[in-house]
């Protein structure tokens, strides 16, 4: 497990410190934006294209479908410190509902490796219980934007120690504003089992995600994004979990594919008995932002005139 961990930090070391040449270049003389007219809109350029990625992937009620993969390491877990490793395959899909409103879907299915927390060997891995959430949200929303909806807790968990066994649900909701460069918001929720096995404990628990990024240039960005947890029927001194951290993050691309990759590290101020003290956060995520068929046919052609220059500066074949 420890491997795993070790070679997706190196890879995603690697990711976020490749140079630009490995993005698509753009050709100088298509960099000017071309202008709009009322029958056909410009193109967006590399560099507003990946500064309105950086808006979108930093809101989670946008209209931007996306896929990421996000892997969470907890280290030092029990009397035997060890990790547990928690990897969410958490796609996005936003659908457009009426004129004025969008019904924005996230759905995060765990893939758990829980180890025993009495054994210094052994666990089980295993699926973790799937979270569906549906976010309601304007679909012109102002400077403050918003979504409000339910929250689900489904018990797909393979094993009794990767889920929690109880059929539970409650409001999710998530405010945020991006001025400039910033982007600052929260996303919050608490559930109830409503039902599930006999003999598994209830659950009444909440999250409170905040988030605070700021956004570079070339596409990097450093982002805060903790996830503060308390579970209400917990004993006294157990109920909270606590991180401070951070990371940076950039918006890439791995062929014509656009990437958002992102390393944060958070350590718990405050944790339950025996919890983490401290985690590692690794995500790719897989993004599928919408432009018109007239933004896609001029981009088309910009990519076409690129490799029509780049054939015309390699050297002619000897005869």
């Amino acid at each position: 497990m420890m491997k795993r961990v070790l070679l997706l930090s190196l890879s995603l070391f690697l990711l976020l410190s490749v140079p630009a040449f490995a993005q698509d270049k753009p050709d100088p003389a298509a960099q000017a934006k071309p202008a709009a007219t009322a029958d056909k809109p410009a193109a967006p350029s590399d560099a507003s294209a990946t500064a309105d990625l950086q808006k979108a992937v930093q809101n989670p009620v946008a209209s931007l479908i996306s896929v990421p993969v996000q892997n969470n390491s907890n280290f030092n877990i029990g009397p035997y410190n060890r990790t547990q490793d928690v990897l969410n395959i958490q796609p996005v899909i936003p659908a457009r509902i009426s004129e004025n409103w969008n019904l924005i879907t996230r759905i995060i299915q765990p893939i758990v490796w829980q180890p025993y927390p009495n054994q210094n060997t052994g666990g089980e891995y295993g699926l973790g219980d799937m979270n569906p959430s549906f976010f309601l949200s304007p679909a012109k929303p102002g400077k403050i934007i918003w979504g409000v909806g339910p929250t689900f807790i489904l018990p797909t968990a393979t094993s009794d120690i990767t889920g929690q066994g109880q059929f539970s649900l409650g409001p999710s909701f998530v405010a945020l504003a991006q001025p400039g460069h910033w982007t600052v918001g929260a996303l919050a929720n608490n559930v109830w089992s409503v039902a599930g096995k006999s003999g598994r404990a209830p659950v009444n628990q909440f999250l409170l995600q905040y988030f605070i990024n700021y956004n570079l240039k070339k596409g990097y960005y450093i982002t805060i994004q903790p996830i503060l947890t308390a579970n209400w029927m917990a004993s006294s001194g157990n109920v909270w979990t606590v991180p401070f951290g951070g990371g940076i993050g950039r918006i890439m691309k791995l062929g014509f594919q656009p990437v958002n990759l992102t390393a944060q590290f958070y350590g718990n101020a405050v944790t339950p008995a025996g919890g983490s003290p401290w985690s590692m956060r690794l995500q790719i995520a897989f993004l599928f932002p919408k432009f018109t068929k007239e933004q896609e046919k001029m981009m088309m052609e910009q990519k076409l005139k690129q490799l029509e220059q780049e054939q015309q500066k390699q050297p002619a074949p000897k005869k």
